[in-house]
C-alpha cells in the first residue's frame, strides 16, 4: 500500500496506547479415527450438545429423513456439511460402523477474538494477532502455534472452510503451545480483517513485491496475515491490507515453507516490539 517507514512509525506511535475493548459416544480408538464421533445416536447427541465440531460428514444416499435431521442440527450451529461416498467415511472411521455419519471433532476448544484482546490487555500489551489464510497442512499450523507462543502472539485466526482445523496432529506438533495460544474460527476473513482495522489494528500481509520484512515495525496493535502454502494470500485480502512484506531470497529456491516464513515474520514483529 506504499506506506513509508517514517509514516508507518508515526502511525504506529499514534496507535500505540489504543487497544480494542474485549468485547456416550461411538468412537474408534484407532489413530485414524481418533478425531471423529460417528454413528447416528452419538452424532445426534454431539450436534445437540456443545461439542466442538469442525465438519459434519454424511454418506451419499443417506435416507432423506436422517439427512434432513442431521443437516438441520448442523445448520443451527453454523457447521459445514460434506457429503461423501461410504468408502470415505469407512476411511475416516477406521472401518467401524458409522451408519452414514461422522463428525470431525476439534482437538481443543476454539476461542473468540475478544479472548485475544483480553489476553493482550492482561499483559498490558498492544494486540499482536496472526491471521492464517487457508493453511492446509496440520504440521504447519502446529509449528506456527509453537512459534506464536514463544513470541508472545495473542491469538490466531483461521477460516472455517478450506483450511486445517484444530486436530490431534496439530496439537501434537504444537508440543503444548495449543494450550496457551487462543485460536478463533471465522466464516469470512475479509470481513474479519475489516473489523480489526476498524478496531485500530494495522494489518500486514506477505507479497513478493512487498517491503523488506527487516524494516517492519510491528509496534502498536498489529495483525499479520500468513498465506496458503501454495497460493499465498488471497487477492481480496491483499487489497485491504495496510502494507505487504517480503522476505528477500538469494538462493535458487524462491519460496519458503509457510511455518518457516511465519516464524521469520513473527520474530521480526517480536524484535520491533521488544528491542534490545
Amino acid at each position: 500500500m506504499g506506506q513509508t517507514k517514517n509514516n508507518q512509525q508515526n502511525r504506529n506511535q499514534k496507535q500505540k496506547n489504543k487497544r480494542p475493548q474485549a468485547s456416550a459416544k461411538e468412537t474408534s480408538t484407532t489413530p485414524e479415527s481418533a478425531d471423529f464421533v460417528f454413528g447416528l445416536h452419538a452424532a445426534t447427541e454431539a450436534l445437540k450438545g456443545d461439542t466442538q465440531i469442525n465438519k459434519v460428514w454424511l454418506q451419499s444416499g443417506l435416507q432423506d429423513k436422517t439427512r434432513n435431521e442431521l443437516t438441520t442440527l448442523a445448520k443451527k450451529r453454523g457447521l459445514i456439511v460434506q457429503e461423501a461416498p461410504k468408502a470415505k467415511l469407512d476411511e475416516l472411521t477406521g472401518g467401524l460402523n458409522h451408519q452414514g455419519v461422522a463428525l470431525s471433532i476439534a482437538a481443543y476448544r476454539y476461542a473468540s477474538i475478544d479472548d485475544m484482546f483480553a489476553l493482550a490487555a492482561e499483559r498490558d500489551e498492544a494486540p499482536f494477532i496472526l491471521i492464517l489464510d487457508s493453511i492446509e497442512d496440520p504440521h504447519n499450523l502446529g509449528s506456527i502455534l509453537r512459534t506464536a507462543d514463544a513470541a508472545g502472539v495473542h491469538g490466531i485466526i483461521i477460516p472455517k472452510r478450506r483450511a486445517v482445523q484444530l486436530t490431534a496432529t496439530v496439537a501434537k506438533t504444537s508440543t503444548g503451545a495449543i494450550e496457551h495460544v487462543p485460536v478463533a474460527r471465522v466464516t469470512n476473513l475479509v470481513q474479519t480483517v475489516e473489523k480489526l482495522k476498524e478496531a485500530g489494528l494495522w494489518v500486514f500481509g506477505t507479497d513478493m513485491a512487498g517491503t523488506d520484512y527487516r524494516r517492519w515495525d510491528a509496534q502498536g496493535p498489529t495483525a499479520l496475515i500468513i498465506g496458503n502454502e501454495g497460493k499465498g494470500i488471497s487477492p481480496l485480502l491483499k487489497k485491504i491490507v495496510d502494507e505487504t512484506l517480503s522476505i528477500p531470497m538469494v538462493g535458487h529456491v524462491q519460496s519458503l515453507n509457510a511455518s518457516v516464513a511465519a516464524s521469520l515474520l513473527i520474530y521480526q514483529g517480536f524484535n520491533s516490539r521488544h528491542p534490545l
